[in-house]
């Protein structure tokens, strides 16, 4: 595994992808931080530059808001987180939607309780765009990375889409 540090919005985004660059760990903050997001069993992370994430970081920050899509991700998970983070990737930029909305849409309109966990056990934000659920009412709800992230990418995002 490596990581890099990239960086162009409000904290640096630390990026973990395996030998095929793959992204297996994504997050705001520093590696050590990031790095702890790992299952136990990865083995040594080196630090190395993915140029293709890189890139797609890049296109977003400029506003390609869709760019981060063309990057593969894996991570662990339980059928029901899956199926959420799945779903989380076709939300359109700028087209955020509530837990409940994203209960529907995976098929489980009882389960908005599951999605917001889901969305809380990502471990690929924002390749994995857990930002673009937000609370009933249109209020932000939570964010592992802060508001004022979630704000920031919302708003980034609506931004590229007038671009």
């Amino acid at each position: 595994m490596r990581h890099q540090v990239l960086l162009g919005a409000p904290a640096p985004l630390t990026v973990v992808t395996d030998e095929v660059g793959t992204v297996r760990a994504a997050g705001f903050g520093d590696p050590s931080t990031v790095l702890l997001l790992l299952p136990a069993d990865v083995g040594s992370v080196t630090p190395v530059q993915d140029p293709a994430v890189a890139c797609a970081w890049q296109r977003y920050l400029d506003g390609d808001v869709a760019a981060l899509n063309d990057v593969s991700v894996q991570q662990r998970a339980s059928p029901v987180q899956a199926q959420v983070w799945d779903a989380l990737r076709s939300i359109p930029p700028g087209e955020p939607v509530s837990y409940s909305e994203m209960a529907v849409l995976i098929g489980r309109p009882r389960a908005a309780r599951a999605v917001g966990a889901a969305c809380g056990a990502n471990r690929i934000a924002p390749f994995i765009p857990c930002h673009r659920v937000v609370a009933a009412g249109g209020s932000l709800g939570g964010y592992g990375y802060g508001l004022h992230l979630k704000r920031w990418l919302l708003d980034h995002e609506a931004a590229g889409l007038t671009l």
